[in-house]
């Protein structure tokens, strides 16, 4: 199958592009490389996957892996759509899964512009690219964050997301309504996956297991939010791809005819985390304590998050098996070898 990876340079569009790989799948990878976290940790995912860093570094050309022929890489910006359209006449894609986005809930608040760009704008150019080019499938990221104020826990996709607090998530729910739209008008699949506090090998250095390793390992302390009060569905990543990957392999005749074209599921760990007992894993596999500053709440975040996945475990056998604890030591494992502390 040929499968359009947007965001590939990206945590997850890394690990989900080398499973893809690893089941003879063809595979084009797409990312801008922006700075929004070190760039460092960008071309070094894409070194694992045999892509060269200077021609990975030049906007429009084609980087082919040297570690697999299926591979290649293009860096280009969602937001230019005559590339994106080029690209998408000149590859043929059955299925593309975006995973491309402005990430970060805190820096939506700060950075709103950066946020419609990529994630309206640049996710607009797919649709109409996906449309014009009978692509099949589209899978594509949404997020957790579009249950805003929902107090119903554990999270069902049979609730409402009327009331998102930051403009990432708002930014999240239009994509599901524009899929919706598409698939509607167009007739081609789309399906958003709302992910649950994703962690793992190549995570990105903003988000918790990180900013948490590296406090601790450098003796400086890590703030804490809602003074510990807060619980997180944290999902390994490994349990993610492979949930992702059972939907891009998944047939999507069967949903065209029961009228089902359009489709959004949870998919996280099924199972609620005190953010306490996450530190203490990371505590744990550094072999140090951590000194704690306990802080409010911060804007456009949650108490708790909790996702209920049993209808991706129905349709499509989906199995987060991975518990915290082997998951934050894999995480450290690769934190400890990627900063030379082995």
């Amino acid at each position: 199958m040929k499968i359009l990876v947007t965001g590939a340079a990206g945590f997850i569009g890394y690990h989900l592009t080398d499973l893809l790989l690893s089941r003879g799948h063809q595979v084009v990878g797409i990312d801008n490389i922006n700075d929004y976290y070190d760039v460092n940790l960008k071309y070094a995912r894409l070194n694992q996957l045999g892509i060269d860093r200077e021609l990975a570094s030049e906007f429009g050309k084609e980087s082919i892996s040297n570690k697999n022929e299926n591979f290649k890489f293009i860096r280009v910006n969602l937001e230019d759509r005559e590339a994106i359209n080029q690209l998408f006449e000149n590859e043929k894609f059955e299925v593309v899964c975006n995973l491309a986005a402005q990430a970060g809930v805190r820096y939506s608040i700060e950075n709103p512009h950066a946020y419609v760009e990529s994630n309206i704008v640049g996710y607009v150019n797919l649709l109409e690219a996906c449309r014009n080019n009978k692509v099949k499938h589209l899978v594509y990221a949404s997020s957790s964050s579009v249950y805003g104020l929902n107090a119903k826990i554990p999270f069902s996709v049979d609730d409402s997301v009327d009331t998102p607090i930051s403009l990432y998530a708002a930014s999240k729910k239009s994509n599901e309504l524009m899929a919706h739209t598409y698939s509607h008008l167009f007739g081609f699949a789309t399906t958003g996956l709302r992910f649950f506090t994703v962690y793992g090998p190549w995570g990105r250095p903003d988000m918790a297991a990180y900013l948490f390793a590296e406090g601790i390992r450098k003796n400086q302390p890590i703030k804490v939010f809602n003074h510990g009060n807060m619980e997180r569905d944290f999902t390994y990543v490994g349990d993610i791809v492979q949930g992702v990957m059972r939907i891009i392999e998944g047939e999507v005749q069967t949903r065209k005819e029961k009228g089902e074209l359009y489709k959004v599921y949870n998919i996280g760990n099924n199972n609620a985390v005190k953010l306490t007992d996450y530190i203490g894993n990371i505590e744990k596999n550094l072999g140090k304590k951590a000194e704690k500053i306990m802080l409010d709440m911060q804007p456009g975040d949650v108490v708790k998050t909790w996702a209920d996945v049993s209808v991706l475990i129905q349709d499509y056998n989906y199995s987060p098996n991975t518990s915290v604890e082997e998951g934050v030591k894999k995480f450290i494992d690769w934190y400890k070898e990627y900063n030379n502390l082995t």
